[in-house]
């Protein structure tokens, strides 16, 4: 069976979308270009999302006393080791908010990347509330000639979760800067936690329901991994019965669910994530991502389901 992403796969794959778009494999290298978050420098919030610490997630080779083009090429050794057939890459500002900065600023930033010989596109990761006409008006020259992604921190679309992990910005403010993004033909790219504290499983599964009407072109979704420091940390150490412990088995079950109800169009960046397990305060799942994805399209066969089976139209 083909499905409407025209594929045998049962979910809209990136692997498989970037392989028709460019033709081969294209791996993504993450870039930390120094930038901050205006929900930690008082702009308007301190102290970051409490679940927040950028060093769980970042490799090895992209600090920000390297320079753009050195994160490039060592990005390009490093995963020249494990994807041996890979030539063409795209650069991933991934690090806090990384269109938190004058504009004139990010073009010297973003420059590096854009002019690399082996990198097909960027990929930026921000929040909804850091951008403006001007960026966007970039974007949008930009995206005429490159590929481009804005990825935006959605996290939840629950107002009383964004307040609780001192998010800095309600789900208005998410919905608003993607119509904005979208309405300009960039591409737009949507981050959400599966696990956060006071959700639900009914809460995730309609969740789905809602996001499946944004304006995304791409989505990711991580469980939530509670990192040592932070201060969900200390919330999760307080009040342990505020959490839900996902399972391997109970996570995969449900991302089905969750993905059953999802707008096909989407594409499915990640189902999980991954972070540095020295960081972690509980313990993970003792698998890597390869074998998490393995297993997640085992359950897809096994309920004979699929990406969007149950997604409703809006009449």
């Amino acid at each position: 069976m083909r499905y409407p992403w025209n594929s045998t796969r049962r979910f809209n794959a990136y692997s498989d979308y970037f392989r028709a778009l460019f033709g081969e494999r294209i791996q993504k290298i993450t870039i930390n270009a120094g930038f901050t978050c205006p929900n930690r420098d008082g702009t308007c919030g301190w102290g970051g999302c409490t679940y927040c610490d950028n060093r769980a997630f970042i490799p090895s080779y992209a600090v920000p006393g390297k320079t753009v083009e050195e994160q490039i090429n060592q990005g390009i050794r490093f995963h020249q080791k494990r994807y041996r057939k890979v030539k063409k890459y795209l650069a991933y500002f991934q690090a806090y908010s990384n269109t938190y900065a004058p504009l004139e600023e990010l073009k010297k930033i973003y420059r590096p990347a854009l002019d690399h010989p082996d990198i097909v596109g960027i990929i930026v990761g921000t929040r909804p509330d850091c951008i403006d006409d001007a960026i966007l008006d970039y974007f949008e020259e930009l995206s005429r000639t490159r590929y481009v992604v804005l990825e935006y921190g959605i996290e939840s679309v629950y107002d009383r979760t964004l307040l609780r992990i001192n998010r800095g910005h309600d789900f208005a403010a998410s919905v608003k800067a993607l119509e904005a993004t979208a309405g300009r033909g960039i591409r737009t790219g949507g981050h959400i936690i599966v696990g956060l504290p006071g959700e639900t499983v009914k809460d995730w599964i309609e969740e789905a329901g809602i996001l499946s009407h944004l304006p995304l072109s791409n989505i990711k979704f991580h469980q939530l991994q509670i990192i040592k420091g932070t201060v969900m940390a200390k919330e999760f150490l307080d009040n342990p019965g505020d959490f839900t412990h996902l399972g391997l088995n109970d996570y995969l079950s449900i991302i089905a669910d969750i993905l059953e109800r999802l707008n096909p169009k989407f594409i499915v960046e990640r189902i999980a994530g991954e972070i540095n397990p020295g960081l972690a305060l509980t313990r993970g799942w003792g698998v890597r991502y390869d074998e998490v994805l393995r297993r997640f399209e085992n359950v897809l066969e096994v309920r004979d389901t699929w990406q969007g089976r149950l997604y409703e139209v809006k009449s």
